[in-house]
C-alpha cells in the first residue's frame, strides 16, 4: 500500500479566484441537492451527500446555502437534473472524462462537444476512455493531521486499498464499496477530511510537452467553467514550469 500520486497537477482548478466563487457555489449546491434527492437528506446516512457537504465547507460555502440546497431536494418544486458522463480525447490523445449535472441534455452535449472539437480533440461514446481509469473513493487529509506511518496504519485498519503521503498531504484510496466505512474510520481518528469523494483516477498518465499541455489546460478550464460541469478528469501530466505559467 504505497504509491505515487499520478494526477497531482491535472485537474480541479475550480474556484481559484474570488470571481468564480458564485459559480462554484452554484455547482456545489446542485451536487448537494441531487445527492439529497437520490438518498436521504441526512449527510450521516448518505455518503454522497456527506462528500458534497464536505466539499462545500472546504470552499467556505455558508451554512445557510448548504441547508437551503438540502431543503430544495425535499420540496416538490425542485429542479430535476440528469447525471451525464462524457468521454473523449483531448489534444495529444489524452483521455478526458467529464461529469455533468444538467437540466438540458442537448445544450450540455452540444457545448461540451464543441469544446473538444475546438481544442483539437473529439468527444467519444460512453466507455471509450473510462476503462483507462479506476472509479474509486479518495479521502484526503492535510499533511499535519498525521505522520505517513500513522495514516497508513489507520487506513489499513479501516480497509483502504492504497495510501499516498507527501508534502501536500495524505490521499487514501478505497473501493466504492468500502469508501463510506473507510471515510468514517479515518474521521474517527483524524477528524473531518479536507476531501472525500468518488473520483476517476487514471491508471497511468501521459507526460505531454508544454505546447500540448497548454492546450489541454485551456480545455480543462473551458470545461470546468461550464455551468453544468461538476468534475473533469484526465490522464496527463505537465511540467511544473507550465503549471506555474498557467496559474495552476
Amino acid at each position: 500500500m504505497a504509491g505515487h500520486s499520478q494526477f497531482k497537477n491535472i485537474m480541479h482548478r475550480k474556484g481559484r479566484q474570488d470571481a468564480q466563487k458564485s459559480k462554484l457555489f452554484s455547482k456545489l449546491a446542485r451536487e448537494i441537492t441531487v445527492a439529497a434527492k437520490m438518498g436521504t437528506p441526512d449527510p450521516s446516512m448518505n455518503a454522497r451527500l456527506r462528500s458534497a457537504v464536505i466539499a462545500a465547507r472546504q470552499e467556505n460555502m455558508p451554512r445557510d446555502n448548504i441547508e437551503r440546497a438540502i431543503k430544495k431536494a425535499i420540496g416538490s418544486d425542485g429542479e430535476n437534473y440528469d447525471e451525464i458522463r462524457y468521454e473523449g480525447y483531448g489534444p495529444g490523445g489524452v483521455a478526458v472524462i467529464v461529469e455533468a449535472l444538467t437540466d438540458n441534455r442537448n445544450r450540455a452535449a452540444s457545448d461540451i462537444r464543441s469544446y473538444f472539437t475546438k481544442s483539437g480533440g473529439n468527444l467519444g461514446e460512453t466507455g471509450s476512455v473510462s476503462f483507462m481509469f479506476d472509479h474509486v473513493g479518495v479521502i484526503e487529509y492535510d499533511a499535519d493531521k498525521a505522520s505517513a506511518d500513522d495514516m497508513l496504519e489507520a487506513a489499513i485498519e479501516a480497509g483502504a486499498d492504497d495510501v499516498v503521503s507527501g508534502e501536500g498531504g495524505h490521499e487514501v484510496y478505497a473501493s466504492q464499496e468500502t469508501f463510506r466505512e473507510v471515510a468514517k474510520g479515518l474521521e474517527g481518528k483524524f477528524g473531518e477530511a479536507r476531501k472525500a469523494a468518488v473520483i476517476w483516477k487514471p491508471q497511468n498518465t501521459l507526460s505531454v510537452d508544454d505546447e500540448t499541455g497548454e492546450k489541454l489546460i485551456k480545455l480543462m478550464d473551458l470545461l470546468n467553467e461550464h455551468d453544468d460541469v461538476q468534475n473533469v478528469y484526465a490522464n496527463f501530466e505537465v511540467s511544473d514550469a507550465l503549471m506555474a505559467k498557467m496559474g495552476g
